[in-house]
């Protein structure tokens, strides 16, 4: 009996899967150039909030996938503190059309690896002894539709040199 190849209809029903191997914290660092001084300050503070992400193949249908999540606290043109923080994790990942692995890596991972992230962030600047700071949920899909777009308009642009996505 003659092995049958998968027709498209067949692949296209096919199912990923994604499982979560490891989380870690690959890197954090915290600086406060205004302290102690900065204390005594009334706080009204602005904050800034940026976040990226990055995917690279281990082999073998592995991904480490790190979210970046960088905070900058500013009072007038004095920094408070800033806290960068990068959460990543190691992510089975198989089974799933080229397109969509990229939306895997780009908005299922940073979901699972953001609550990580924001408890590193509240509790680094909770022990800094600045009042608590708690990030916001975050739409990984919508951000990733906006850098779709971006990329999209970019390359509609005569000469234009689409940017690469993460």
């Amino acid at each position: 009996m003659a092995e049958q190849q998968p027709s498209a209809q067949d692949t296209a029903n096919r199912v990923g899967q994604l499982g979560l191997q490891r989380i870690y914290l690959k890197d954090m660092s915290f600086e406060a150039p205004n302290t102690p001084q900065i204390f005594r300050e009334e706080w009204k503070p602005n904050v800034d909030i940026q976040m990226g992400h990055h995917a690279a193949l281990l082999g073998n249908d592995l991904f480490d996938v790190t979210l970046t999540v960088t905070v900058t606290v500013k009072f007038q043109d004095k920094t408070v503190f800033l806290v960068e923080v990068k959460q990543a994790g190691v992510f089975n990942i198989s089974g799933f059309p080229e397109q969509h692995l990229k939306a895997a890596l780009a908005t299922i991972c940073p979901n699972i690896l953001y609550p990580y992230a924001r408890e590193a962030v509240s509790d680094i600047v909770a022990k800094a002894g600045f009042p608590q700071l708690l990030l916001q949920p975050v739409n990984f899909e919508a951000l990733y539709a906006q850098q779709l777009q971006r990329q999209k308009d970019m390359a509609a642009k005569p000469g234009a040199v689409a940017e690469k996505p993460n």
